[in-house]
């Protein structure tokens, strides 16, 4: 069933993650219409080094699935 990974810098409280994952949970139901029972989601945070190797790994390595493309340098970031 669906599964929403979020992963993002470190700095979000555990009140905004909860936020963001339930807007997340909201917008992922009413467009593929399923039921929310079905769904789950994470969110990890990482430092701006650990950012790195998951933009690499994630980002640059999936092109071919990313839906929205990066605007940024991830080395800017350090």
């Amino acid at each position: 069933m669906p599964h929403i990974s979020v992963k993002m810098l470190k700095g979000r409280s555990e009140e905004q993650k909860e936020r963001l994952a339930a807007a997340l949970v909201k917008t992922l139901t009413k467009e593929l219409n399923c039921s929310e029972h079905y769904v789950t989601c994470t969110v990890e945070d990482f430092d701006a080094r650990e950012w790195q190797d998951v933009f690499a790994r994630d980002i640059e390595g999936k092109k071919n699935k990313l839906y929205k493309k990066a605007e940024y340098d991830p080395k800017d970031l350090l």
